[in-house]
């Protein structure tokens, strides 16, 4: 295992897998800011007019139909 080291500079490697890494959570973090459920900037979009503390409750009926 240790010849590894031999073919790739370590500094170079974790640098490299650092800048990797990252990138892969930036993305992941934006994929997830995208959706309505888990945007945490934003918070929950309610439809219809209707807040989602009402529908949690069950005190908030939605007054339009999609269609």
């Amino acid at each position: 295992m240790w010849r590894i080291w031999l073919l790739f500079d370590p500094r170079r490697a974790l640098v490299g897998l650092a800048a990797f890494l990252f990138t892969l959570a930036i993305v992941i973090h934006f994929i997830v800011l995208s959706t309505d459920r888990f945007n945490w900037i934003e918070g929950p979009m309610a439809s219809n007019d209707v807040s989602v503390y009402e529908l949690i409750e069950g005190e908030g009926q939605p007054t339009q139909l999609l269609g």
